[in-house]
């Protein structure tokens, strides 16, 4: 018990600080008093209901979880737990995606405007993966456990977007099974993005994308703008930027090599676009980086 108010003490410290990940490193009977008022999450949480329940608000609309069921909070989200049951037991964890946002695909960056295209967003429900969830959340701890270095870094990192992943594919599923309540544009939405995900490497014309949705592309911009205030060329630029800034952070790749396997036709021709997009050239940025 001793063990427990210790991980829930250096927990409620985390989050008053904003640690980048801040996790009950195993199960606790009681939620950190940062939690018990408002709180204004920077990341993503989540919150696995092992026994007993709890009552919270989301951006002050009311909830409430129990055993079996997961809570997911949006990045950015106000929560405050309400009320807990005596016999409580959960996994918390929250985590910024700042870290791992440039390697994150578009999937998973959409995932969260997919989710505000429901009407009434649900952000609690028994998925069928607590363990499984639960058990990436035990490897996340084990590296937070040990003394910072370069390894550990990119390990917590990966497992960070393991997780990531992983929470996406759920969530994918409980909006296949809501497919009714998101509506037509909205579904050629999401099939856009799956397409842009799986192409944008190659295919940078807002007619191939078009094409493959039976859709004129002057109707599919407008729509991709309407929905997230992005036309269908923007979303595929920034899913080059996104790779880009990948590259020339994460490995040891030179430009013309970057400029190759992102299908531009020469080095001048990527750093011409690169720089129009992020106000540096590649060179410069990567310099930056490692300043």
């Amino acid at each position: 018990m001793e063990e427990q108010k210790i991980r829930l003490s250096k927990l409620n410290n985390d989050l008053s600080q904003g640690k980048s990940v801040c996790s009950s490193k195993g199960v606790l009977s009681a939620f950190p008093l940062s939690l018990m008022t408002e709180f204004q999450i920077h990341g993503l949480g989540l919150v696995v209901c092992q026994r007993g329940s709890f009552s919270f608000s989301l951006n002050q609309k009311s909830f409430s979880a129990k055993a079996g069921e997961t809570l997911f909070i949006p990045e950015d989200s106000l929560f405050q737990v309400l009320q807990e049951s005596d016999d409580v037991e959960i996994f918390i964890l929250i985590y910024q995606i700042g870290p791992i946002r440039d390697i994150m695909g578009n999937l998973v960056v959409s995932m969260y405007l997919c989710s505000q295209l429901i009407s009434e967003p649900c952000y609690v429900w028994n998925t069928g993966e607590e363990e499984e969830v639960v058990r990436y959340m035990s490897l996340l701890d084990d590296t937070l456990e040990i003394g910072e270095n370069s390894f550990n870094h990119y390990e917590q990192k990966l497992l960070l977007l393991a997780l990531t992943y992983r929470l996406c594919s759920i969530y994918n599923r409980k909006l296949i099974t809501n497919r009714d309540s998101i509506g037509h544009r909205n579904d050629i939405f999401m099939r856009l993005i799956q397409l842009i995900e799986q192409h944008y490497m190659r295919e940078r014309g807002v007619e191939f994308y078009a094409s493959k949705l039976c859709l004129s592309p002057k109707y599919l911009s407008a729509l991709s703008k309407s929905i997230c205030g992005y036309t269908v060329q923007e979303l595929v630029f920034k899913s080059i930027i996104r790779k880009s800034i990948s590259l020339l952070k994460n490995t040891q790749k030179n430009i013309q090599e970057i400029t190759d396997e992102l299908n531009f036709p020469n080095a001048s021709y990527f750093g011409t676009f690169f720089k129009k997009q992020m106000g540096v050239s590649p060179q410069q940025y990567r310099r930056n980086i490692n300043f």
